[in-house]
């Protein structure tokens, strides 16, 4: 039995089988999952209902398991920071949003190095954000 936070084995099995540069997904109610991932993602649907879960939600449990090198947010085309993106930064602290526009965004998570692509329940709008992971530094 497992006893971190982390319990669903599909995300388990894609977060351990990757590494430095890879990248997850977590998007919210409206994200095109279907089509808006690249070839080596493994898609997991956890938008059971509207508002559940919320791609924050999942997140606080994701960045427990991996170093977070970057971070890219989908931003309004009028450059506005939504809501949601003060609480990314809470959770991420020391990584730096980086803002994309909406077809940008859809681009790089449909690259070859999109491994994990999460669905979530989450309704604020821009809930979308596409984690690089970094390197696990050595024990000393």
């Amino acid at each position: 039995m497992l006893t971190g936070r982390l319990l669903h084995p599909q995300v388990l099995a894609a977060l351990a089988g990757n590494g430095h540069g890879a990248q997850v997904l977590i998007a919210d109610g409206n994200y095109p999952l279907g089509t808006g991932t690249g070839p080596n993602a493994q898609l997991v649907y956890l938008n059971l209902e509207p508002g559940k879960l919320t791609a924050t939600e999942v997140l606080d449990v994701i960045r427990e398991l991996i170093p977070v090198e970057a971070a890219h947010v989908m931003g309004p085309a009028d450059g506005s920071d939504p809501e949601i993106f003060a609480e990314f930064r809470r959770m991420l602290p020391g990584v730096e949003l980086t803002p994309l526009g909406r077809f940008e965004f859809y681009d790089m998570a449909r690259g070859q190095d999109c491994a994990l692509a999460i669905a979530t329940g989450e309704q604020r709008l821009y809930g979308n954000i596409l984690l690089t992971i970094g390197v696990v530094q050595p024990a000393r």
